[in-house]
């Protein structure tokens, strides 16, 4: 028994991501555990990279990958099912310890009923509660044995409500080059390196391309049309957000486009690209961390967004605006973001090398605040909440 013990063998852990981003953080923390608990089960729900970390998926990631009020609504029934179901694998085979990825909507609900049946609970990734919805520290407070905050000035809110927090950074700024090689990407890419490159992300959940598809492909062709040269990435996460792209490709006619369709590989499409133009989200703080200017977007139904608007505290949405509490980057979002508000701030990106040089002195200085070896302080902070003989 001891030596299973040693082994890691029996423990089992579940985790739940609900996109890519926290399917990423969660394949970094599995890969950290293995190397204490080779033997441990990983079960939940997974994405890709999770999944080929060793956890076994449940339910289809895609199922969760809802942003939005109204958005969520429409997938209510299914993803409470989801839950539902979750909740009664997990009770009626308790896993040692549960680890949230994100997904607050989601895991919150699920960690505190697994917490009151005993089961210790980890967030991983706090919820924005600095930016919108500070009621929910109460609620982080009633589901979560401990939660791993990934931004510096999170700890102090949790501190303050007495819920048990550790700072670990985040993965990304471990992974990510100081400078990234845009003359070496280029090179494997098979792209001029005189070119003029711009990388587009309009977003990892199916529910953002359909509201950005559109509006990203019409940039495109606007900055096509003052600079006919430029050539477009657009690294896409899933065959299914793939499709939905094309499909507004070919409806707005734009199949001439100088455009490159990627599964996966954005790190290695902003790597090359000049400037980028980011949907919000974990995307912008990856284009922060390679030192690439960015224009930010976002678009949701008009509800969602006025009911976002009201709950908010701060002015920007943007994580690399947050963390430098300032506008550093532009945001145009809504009704703001059109096709030739956003042309022009790309353009403007492009031309003004003061503004440039002044973005990557501010992305360096990010980089290094985030850079704390993120996966061995979650791991060590998940080791403490493991039952004595899964550490003999």
């Amino acid at each position: 028994m001891a030596q299973q013990n040693v082994t890691g063998r029996g423990v089992r852990i579940g985790i739940v991501a609900g996109e890519a981003s926290g399917d990423l953080l969660g394949s970094h923390l599995i890969a950290a555990l293995r190397k204490k608990l080779p033997h441990a089960e990983f079960v939940g729900i997974a994405g890709p990279k999770m999944q080929s970390a060793g956890a076994q998926t449940l339910f289809p990631m895609e199922k969760l990958a809802v942003r939005g009020y109204l958005e969520v609504l429409w997938h209510f029934r299914e993803i409470f099912s989801i839950r539902r179901k979750l909740k009664r694998h997990f009770l009626q085979n308790p896993p040692d310890l549960f680890i949230g990825v994100d997904a607050p909507d989601f895991n919150l609900g699920l960690e505190k009923s697994l917490k009151a049946h005993g089961i210790p609970t980890i967030h991983y990734v706090s919820p924005s509660v600095w930016a919108w919805r500070r009621e929910r520290v109460k609620k982080i407070a009633q589901s979560v044995t401990h939660i791993l905050a990934l931004f510096p000035f999170e700890p102090q809110i949790y501190q303050d409500a007495g819920v048990p927090v550790s700072y670990v950074g985040h993965p990304m700024a471990d992974v990510i080059a100081d400078q990234p090689d845009r003359a070496g990407m280029r090179t494997q890419f098979k792209l001029p390196q005189e070119a003029t490159v711009i990388a587009l992300l309009p977003g990892s959940r199916q529910s953002e391309l359909h509201y950005m598809a559109e509006l990203f492909i019409r940039t495109a062709q606007t900055i096509a049309s003052t600079k006919p040269d430029t050539i477009f990435l657009v690294p896409l996460v899933s065959r299914e957000t793939r499709d939905l792209f094309e499909a507004a490709l070919y409806r707005l006619g734009a199949e001439n486009l100088h455009l490159n369709i990627l599964f996966g590989h954005a790190h290695a499409a902003l790597t090359a690209a000049d400037v980028a133009l980011v949907a919000s989200g974990t995307a912008t703080l990856e284009t922060a961390l390679l030192k690439r200017p960015m224009v930010i977007t976002y678009k949701l139904s008009k509800l969602s967004a006025f009911l976002m608007r009201r709950k908010g505290y701060l002015p920007y949405v943007g994580l690399p605006n947050v963390m430098a509490g300032r506008f550093i980057v532009p945001e145009l979002l809504q009704e703001d973001a059109t096709p030739e508000n956003l042309a022009q701030a790309m353009l403007n990106l492009l031309q003004d090398e003061q503004v440039q040089a002044g973005l990557l002195a501010e992305f360096g200085r990010i980089h290094q605040q985030l850079r704390q070896n993120t996966a061995e302080r979650a791991c060590e902070a998940v080791m403490r909440y493991l039952p004595d003989w899964a550490k003999a």
